[in-house]
Order: structure tokens, then C-alpha cells, then sequence
């Protein structure tokens, strides 16, 4: 592709040989572009796999880092393999060290898109694409290329639909320092207990998507941001789609241009909207595979349980810190009127029908008023055991101190609120919702025909063997 690439309306592009020429010219135009009309699927004569990488004020890193990548797909990459550089809103250097690797290097493009953003980069530019598979990679390179087959083999070879690269899951050797690290396991189990996601790893800037799953999903997408890529996975795990997971060796870049607390709190907004809108229905995803291939028996029951029984913990440990807290509130609201065990017990009631309310629908995805009844009744119970328990604590504290300071009663109360809360779960999980928890699963599509297994095909799977 020389001179101009036209993929994508309004933007400024820049490609070399050996892709053809487009049809017609670009133009410059400020702005991003909407979201383009979703090409054909790629042409068996085309590029396997577009990697996009998307910058912004990375004049220091981009030369080395797409040198070091195209080398990489020079020399070990078997399939055929184009690297696009995303320029969202650069304003220094960078668009002209982009036109320059895009008039030197053959595999190398580069596109312009005036208003800041990686998500809405990527979006216009995996629309765009003509490739079967469409990936991403932070431009520091900060995860090894070693693992850029193994992320890409199961897409190509038809055994999986999205790829992700985990820093998260067992086998991944990062190193990055301690807040990094905190952050980005309480955001993953945030999206765990809030959107129920089964995914390890949601931020790090190594994934790959089939563009077949890609066209059909991009158009639900709306975040421009860092969000793009928790919106995009959640989006896929609903419509049904096999996530590959690849544990990577990761080296976190000291000069990170992400700002820690704006990304996080952006996150928050995103995951309020995205839960709200699958939530009322607003965004409907559709169903792309089913939650197995056809004609095969359900996977292990062990397997399935411990990743339902890790969720379900995941969501009720939020549901239970909220409930803690009003908890609290209430009972030194109450203090002051009433006696400790009456403040106790009123203040336990009250949250008790709550977190049962929340644990229904959060925890246990129980929507609808049947069996609501019979549920509060069997939570009641397991709240008068929770009340024994911190009643007991409260008797035993007067017993050893006849006066206790307020924050002496606090304190003892939440320890043993905290062991109620897990005999609370305990009899949730086992008695209270039993034989009702879980949402059912979306319907599986028809099964599609099989067809002759072509020798490219033979040599993908070869590799996807050796690769897992």
C-alpha cells in the first residue's frame, strides 16, 4: 500500500508497498470520523492479521518499538502480517516519525486521527480492516513478542474468537511496582463482582479480536478511552465468545503516560453505564457462539463450579463491605437513643433485608418477584444467626469492660460481622437461594456445517498445538 490508504474517510494515512493501491484518495479533514461501514471479511489473498499501534506524543519510543516489531514479523511471524500506527491527537513529533516508517518499512501504515482517544483508534481502524484477526499492542512493547503467536494462533486457526494477554493468571512474570499492581487486581475484581466477567485481565494493552466478531460488536462499543477494552471483552463474553487467555512476561514502562487517578475514575463511569445499560436492556448484545461447540457434553462440573463459586464470592464480598458500612452508620446513628443490643439488632435488621435484596439480584442473578418471599424469610434466619453472633461478641466485650468506648463496640462488632458474613454466604450458597441462583444462559446458535480441512489449516492448528 503506497502513497495514501483510504480505510478510513476524514483521516490522514500513510502506507508503503506490497498492499494495493486504494480506489480513491484520502482526505485530511479535522476530526476523527464516525465509526466506517464494516469492510467484506478479508479476501484469502489479503493480510491475516492488522496490529495496531496506537500513539500519542511517543516521538521517544515509536522508531525502535515498530523497527524491533517489524523485525519480529520479518523473521518469526509465519502469517502474513501488517502493523498500523494509530496517531490520536499528537502534538509533537510523532505523525512525522510515523510517515517516515510508513515510507520505509513495506509491512508499516500510518493513519492520523486528530482527536485523542485509543479506544476510538482502534474502533475506526479495526472497522476499517481487511484482515481476518485485528490486534493491538501498547507501543512500549512492554509485553514480550514471544507471546504475539501463541495470542494469535487460536484466532486464526478458528479455535478461539478474542485473545487477551494476562498479566493476572498463573505463569504471567511482570514486573511493575506494588500500586500498579494493587490497582489493577481491585479493578479486575471490581468487573468481577459488578459485571460478572470470567476474563483475568482487562488492561493490558495485548488483545486480539476475529474481525468477524469485531464488526459485529464495534458498532455497541461507545467509550473512546482506556475503557474500550472492558467494554469490548464484556461485549464479547455476552455475545457468547470463546477468550483466550495468554499469560505474558511484562515489563512495565517508568515513563507510562497513563494518569493513575483521571483512567480510574473514568473506569468507574464506564463500568456504571456499561452494567446500567446491559442491566435495563439498553444495550443489547447478540448471541455470536454459544457457550459450547455442538455435540459436545458440558466441560468439567468441578471447573465450572470454582469459577461460579469465585464469582459469586467476588460479588458478594462488595455487596457485604456496603451492607458493613451502613451497618455501621446506622447502629451510631442508633446509639445514641438506644441501648448497644437493641441499636444492634435494629441496625442489623435493616441491612439484613437489604443485603439480602442485593445478594438476590447481584450475587445470585435472581430477577423477578418469585420465591422473593421465601427468600427474605430464609434470610431473616440466617440474620438472626448473624445477630447471635455479634450479640455474643457485644456480651462477651461488656463482660470483660462494663463501660467500652464507641469505637470499642465498632470495632468488635464489625470483626464479628465479619464472621457472620461468612456463615452468611455459606447459607446463601447452600440453603437460601439454592435451586434458584444463576441466570440461564443464552440459547446456542444453529450449528454450522463443518467444512474440509485445507492444508493452511492443518499448519494453523499444528501451531496452535505447539503453542498451548
Amino acid at each position: 500500500m503506497s502513497g495514501s490508504d483510504s480505510r478510513l474517510p476524514a483521516a490522514q494515512s500513510l502506507a508503503a508497498p506490497p498492499f494495493p493501491d486504494p480506489p480513491f484518495p484520502a482526505q485530511a479533514l479535522p476530526g476523527q470520523p464516525s465509526v466506517p461501514e464494516p469492510r467484506p471479511a478479508a479476501r484469502d489473498a489479503g493480510v491475516q492479521v492488522e496490529i495496531v499501534i496506537p500513539v500519542r506524543d511517543e516521538e521517544r519510543d515509536l522508531a525502535p518499538s515498530v523497527r524491533r516489531l517489524d523485525a519480529y514479523l520479518h523473521e518469526d511471524f509465519p502469517f502474513t502480517a501488517r502493523i498500523t500506527i494509530a496517531d490520536n491527537g499528537s502534538t509533537d513529533g510523532t505523525w512525522q516519525q510515523a510517515r517516515t516508517l510508513a515510507a520505509e518499512l513495506p509491512r508499516v501504515g500510518a493513519v492520523r486521527l486528530e482527536r485523542p482517544g485509543r479506544g476510538g483508534a482502534l474502533r475506526s481502524i479495526w472497522s476499517a480492516s481487511d484482515a481476518g484477526v485485528v490486534a493491538y499492542m501498547d507501543v512500549d512493547l512492554s509485553t514480550d513478542l514471544n507471546a504475539l503467536l501463541p495470542l494469535l494462533a487460536p484466532l486464526l486457526s478458528g479455535h478461539s474468537d478474542v485473545a487477551i494477554g494476562t498479566r493476572l493468571a498463573r505463569g504471567a512474570r511482570v514486573i511493575r511496582g506494588p500500586s500498579r499492581e494493587i490497582i489493577s487486581r481491585c479493578y479486575n475484581l471490581l468487573l468481577h463482582a459488578t459485571l460478572g466477567t470470567g476474563f483475568s485481565d482487562a488492561q493490558c494493552g495485548f488483545k486480539a479480536i476475529r474481525a468477524d466478531a469485531a464488526r459485529a460488536l464495534l458498532p455497541l462499543t461507545t467509550d473512546t478511552g482506556w475503557f474500550f477494552d472492558t467494554e469490548l471483552l464484556v461485549l464479547a463474553e455476552r455475545a457468547g465468545l470463546r477468550i483466550h487467555e495468554v499469560p505474558v512476561d511484562w515489563i512495565d514502562d517508568p515513563d507510562s503516560r497513563v494518569r493513575i487517578i483521571p483512567t480510574a475514575l473514568a473506569d468507574l463511569r464506564g463500568i456504571i453505564r456499561l452494567g446500567t445499560g446491559l442491566a435495563r436492556g439498553t444495550i443489547r448484545v447478540p448471541v455470536l457462539r454459544g457457550p459450547r461447540p455442538p455435540g459436545l457434553p458440558p466441560g468439567n462440573p468441578r471447573t465450572g463450579g470454582r469459577a461460579q463459586l469465585a464469582s459469586q464470592l467476588a460479588r458478594f464480598v462488595v455487596v457485604g463491605v456496603a451492607s458493613t458500612a451502613a451497618y455501621v452508620l446506622l447502629y451510631l446513628l442508633l446509639r445514641g437513643a438506644l441501648p448497644a443490643q437493641a441499636a444492634n439488632a435494629l441496625s442489623l435488621l435493616i441491612t439484613a433485608v437489604a443485603n439480602t435484596a442485593a445478594n438476590r439480584r447481584l450475587t445470585f442473578g435472581i430477577r423477578g418477584r418469585a420465591h422473593a418471599a421465601r427468600h427474605q424469610l430464609r434470610g431473616l434466619i440466617a440474620f438472626g444467626i448473624g445477630l447471635a453472633v455479634t450479640s455474643g461478641a457485644l456480651v462477651a466485650l461488656h463482660a470483660v469492660s462494663p463501660q467500652p468506648s464507641r469505637a470499642a463496640e465498632v470495632v468488635v462488632l464489625v470483626a464479628a460481622n465479619l464472621v457472620a458474613t461468612v456463615v452468611r454466604f455459606a447459607l446463601y450458597r447452600s440453603w437460601v437461594f439454592r435451586g434458584h441462583g444463576g441466570r440461564a444462559g443464552p440459547p446456542s446458535p444453529p450449528a454450522r456445517a463443518a467444512r474440509a480441512e485445507t492444508a493452511p489449516d492443518l499448519v494453523q492448528r499444528q501451531l496452535l498445538d505447539l503453542s498451548e
